[in-house]
């Protein structure tokens, strides 16, 4: 299983690191399968999971109860999970006293928390804590409505290098990496060149160490799925679904469903013995 001292060399050898989100056991086992190097149990399943219009209501159990899952799904990846809004703000107590639920009931190898400097005294406490922290900076969705919307990161000079001092301070503090989301390709790219830890890039261009998307967005795994320009879809499962269910259906009202294959037949001596006449035939 991959680990953070062999992700440090995989960004000093340019081999790319591969993450994507998982939020349940099918999920995390099939990512597992395909060969991903990390899975992100992202506060995004707020959005693609809960229903929610935005993280922010994601509590700490529901981080614990999708984690779980996730790491019975893929016991051989390593797991990061992300602390939830407002978990990590208050004092380095309540802080540790939450990073511990992630850890021992949530079975995470690694949390994630939003933020640059600000954050920078729980990382280090964390880390010193013996917990493996990934830091996130850009647009950082906890925060959207502190930040305007969903904006792009790093578009003039005063944003780069708020956005550089954020991440070499991360560095510092002791994180193994730094997501990236939504930011210039130039000024994530200038990021990675300068820190010693790896970038995962989502919508951070091509110059990060590593990528990760949502893997409702990867897969197309929605209902009513809307294009993001920083996101390939490599499968449209929801298409699929909607005509796998479809068909099933219209069997079942047509009565093609169940057929003579998908039925258990009682011998005639039993029929004949319980109702006290033969056997009738049910397929019209």
């Amino acid at each position: 299983m991959l680990n953070i001292v062999k992700m440090k060399k995989m960004k000093q050898n340019g081999e790319k690191l591969t993450m994507i989100t998982a939020y349940d056991y099918p999920s995390a086992k099939l990512a597992e399968e395909a060969g991903v190097d990390m899975l992100l149990v992202g506060d995004s399943l707020g959005n693609v999971v809960l229903g929610y219009d935005s993280t922010v209501p994601v509590t700490l159990d529901d981080m614990v109860y999708h984690s779980r899952a996730v790491r019975r799904g893929a016991e051989h990846t390593f797991i990061v999970t992300d602390m939830p809004f407002m978990t990590y703000h208050g004092g380095i107590d309540e802080t540790l006293r939450n990073v511990r639920r992630i850890m021992q009931e949530g079975h995470a190898h690694a949390v994630k928390m939003e933020g640059g400097v600000e954050i920078c005294l729980a990382v280090e406490s964390i880390v010193k804590s013996g917990v493996p922290v990934l830091g996130h900076i850009g647009l950082t969705p906890q925060s959207v409505n502190q930040i305007g919307g969903y904006r792009v990161q790093g578009k003039d000079e005063q944003d780069a290098r708020r956005l550089l001092e954020d991440a070499k301070a991360l560095e510092r503090a002791g994180a193994f990496g730094v997501v990236l989301e939504l930011v210039t390709e130039e000024v994530a790219a200038e990021i990675s060149r300068q820190l010693s830890i790896p970038t995962i890039g989502i919508g951070a261009g091509r110059g990060c160490d590593g990528q990760v998307l949502v893997y409702h967005d990867v897969l197309k795994y929605d209902s009513d799925y809307r294009e993001k320009r920083f996101v390939k879809t490599f499968a449209d499962i929801g298409a699929e679904i909607r005509r796998g269910i479809g068909q099933y259906v219209q069997e079942v009202k047509s009565g093609q469903f169940p057929a003579e294959k998908h039925v258990f037949q009682a011998d005639d001596h039993v029929v004949e013995s319980l109702y006290g006449k033969r056997k009738v035939d049910t397929r019209s």
